[in-house]
């Protein structure tokens, strides 16, 4: 699996480099991100309720292709890694197999590899703060599956449920921000993000527990070389 993230990281950054030689160097923004996250899974059917949020971290790649000379219209895209999860406590007859039998609390520790698709929308420069905002969507892809397990009062941690979970993870893309120049071509970005799943996180053949949504609120903190 390390050897899978590993090669969509480097296929990222050759797209990224091949787009940037069939744009002009002022068309093509790319930069770097670390993006504090609050996250959370969101049970929609009886069974399974959610305890508590995650604090987790974003970090990767940003690539804005500028549509126009000005720069206030772009396709923001990029490549990330995102962890999230949260606490879910399930009843009797729902959760994985092994701890069906019993209520069950699951502290779940997710890895995504992401890839936003978003229109971003830009201001001229006031004093050489700009304001953006941006909508649109991500693909992700999970990486890597833990949970910390509480059943008959017993506790299992690292319980690997990777296996379990849907191959896929889609959703709605918002965010707004400020940017600010550092340099002639160093830009500091500030802003919040907001993602919202649509897609059913745990797989439902698995844990018999409907469909479950991983929302997150993101600190966006990122630099534009």
């Amino acid at each position: 699996m390390k050897h899978t993230v590993w090669l969509l990281i480097l296929l990222g950054i050759g797209t990224a480099s091949q787009a940037q030689r069939r744009f002009s160097m002022d068309r093509v923004r790319l930069g770097f991100k670390l993006d504090p996250i609050i996250s959370v899974l969101k049970p929609q059917d009886a069974g399974a309720n959610r305890t508590s949020s995650r604090l987790g971290l974003s970090y990767g790649l940003m690539a804005d292709f500028l549509l126009n000379e000005e720069g206030n219209y772009a396709f923001a895209t990029g490549l990330q890694i995102s962890m999230g999860g949260s606490t879910l406590k399930y009843d009797a007859g729902k959760g994985v197999e092994r701890f069906r039998q019993d209520p069950t609390e699951y502290t779940m520790k997710l890895q995504h590899i992401e890839i936003p698709a978003t229109i971003k929308l830009k201001t001229t420069a006031y004093n050489g703060i700009a304001a953006w905002g941006q909508f649109g969507t991500y693909l992700g892809f999970p990486i890597r599956g833990r949970a910390d397990v509480i059943s008959r009062s017993e506790r299992y941690d690292k319980e690997n449920v990777l296996g379990d979970l849907n191959p896929i993870n889609a959703g709605l893309l918002l965010g707004a921000g400020v940017e600010y120049p550092l340099g002639e071509r160093l830009t500091a970005v500030v802003g919040l993000i907001y993602q919202n799943g649509f897609v059913d996180v745990t797989r439902n053949a698995k844990w018999d527990d409907g469909k479950v949504n991983m929302n997150s609120f993101a600190l966006r903190l990122g630099m534009y070389f």
